[in-house]
């Protein structure tokens, strides 16, 4: 092997060297880059999640909220009801007992002859 050829030799497989360097630092720019926009999204979603988080725990107070003022209106429709019917058997009553009289008159004779 001639000295020259020896010569090329080295020099070409510095170049090759090189040219590895070169290609494996694009690479590893580029695996960064694609790690900094995989960490900003990973930060964006755990921002969503929070909100998430934030939006569940609203809806689980409201919900609180409006079971506590269901249970109110029902009691208070049942204590309305009993009400009502009290007033309704009251009155039922009031009724039987005005009547009571007036069956017995009927049974008199008649005020009103045509």
């Amino acid at each position: 092997m001639a000295p020259t050829m020896g010569a090329f030799l080295v020099v070409e497989a510095k170049k090759s060297r090189e040219e590895e360097e070169i290609r494996l630092r694009k690479r590893n720019m580029e695996l960064e880059r694609e790690l900094r926009r995989s960490q900003e999204r990973e930060e964006e979603m755990r921002k969503e999640l929070q909100r998430a988080w934030e939006r569940l725990r609203i809806a689980e107070e409201a919900e609180e909220r409006l079971c506590s003022q269901l249970g109110e209106l029902e009691a208070e429709a049942v204590h309305q009801a009993r009400e009502y019917n009290a007033r309704v058997l009251s009155l039922m009553d009031q009724i039987s007992r005005t009547q009571l009289p007036q069956s017995s008159t009927s049974s008199s004779p008649a005020l009103f002859q045509y």
